[in-house]
């Protein structure tokens, strides 16, 4: 006789918490281009984390034995983490017997592509808050063809070198979707991560243009037929997520058991001049 009183018999919380973690970090294309360095001050859906960022020191020339000083004080910036998703579901027990898939990798995967959408829905969102100086279009719609979108984001990757937002520790990045890709493909200045050799691209890059990271996101939609490309640094948004309940109960009114996670998650720009935008159509 089959017992189905073993109400998941190998569930860990921890486990399911690390491996919903981890297939977001490495899949989610947003993920990949934003910081986490604050991450570790969150407990709890409605944390605030008060970021202080450094500014920029002047050097002056020194005549004589005359020094000035000169005032300054931290920029600051607060991450609220204030996104709160859940998922919740119920097994019946007959379908768990019948089923040959393993279930933790079935529901972890399934879980990571309804908050991935979500999430890089949001993170894409923050382009509203790029500097006014580093955003291409703003007046007239760029027109994007295979033949000017090369050019358009070597103006693209100027803008961030112009802020000196560039370093020479990390690549840029630019996110595209699939339509902006196909028009990618046809330009003969683009390089495919296969060509690229042992060079180390972001997880998920399908290779350079005009130096940087291109990844590719199907949640980079159009409003009124037009995209706002974000291209930037990982110094720009700071990112904080946390698995806040991952666990599994016994349903009394059923033959079933009740699966239910709450993933939390927020994020701030704390350098806008780390993030260009073209804003464009496709022609």
């Amino acid at each position: 006789m089959t017992d189905f009183s073993n109400s998941y018999s190998g569930f860990v919380p921890e486990i399911w918490s690390q491996r919903l973690n981890s297939l977001l970090a490495t899949y989610c294309p947003m993920l990949q281009c934003v910081n986490r360095n604050w991450e570790g001050e969150i407990e709890n859906a409605g944390d605030k984390v008060h970021i202080l960022t450094a500014p920029a020191v002047s050097v002056s020339t020194l005549t004589g034995d005359a020094l000035t000083y000169s005032e300054i004080q931290p920029a600051s910036s607060t991450l609220t983490v204030n996104q709160r998703k859940f998922f919740a579901f119920k097994v019946n027990d007959i379908g768990k017997v019948q089923a040959n898939t393993n279930f933790i990798d079935a529901y972890m995967e399934n879980a990571k592509k309804s908050i991935e959408v979500a999430q890089d829905s949001y993170l894409l969102g923050l382009h509203t808050e790029t500097n006014s100086d580093n955003i291409i279009g703003s007046s007239t719609t760029v027109a994007l063809t295979s033949s000017n979108i090369y050019s358009n984001f070597v103006d693209l990757a100027a803008k961030l070198k112009k802020a000196n937002a560039t370093n020479t520790k990390q690549s840029p990045w630019v996110i595209i979707n699939p339509d902006i890709e196909a028009l990618l493909l046809k330009a003969s200045q683009f390089t495919s991560a296969s060509n690229l050799g042992d060079e180390t691209l972001r997880k998920g890059a399908i290779g350079k243009i005009a130096g940087m990271d291109v990844l590719v996101s199907n949640n980079l939609t159009a409003s009124s037929g037009t995209y706002s490309v974000l291209a930037g640094t990982n110094d720009a948004i700071t990112f904080a997520s946390k698995v806040i309940t991952l666990e599994t109960v016994r349903d009394t009114g059923s033959f079933s058991d009740i699966v239910r996670g709450l993933y939390v998650y927020g994020a701030c720009v704390v350098n806008n001049k780390a993030l260009a935008k073209l804003i464009c159509s496709i022609s």
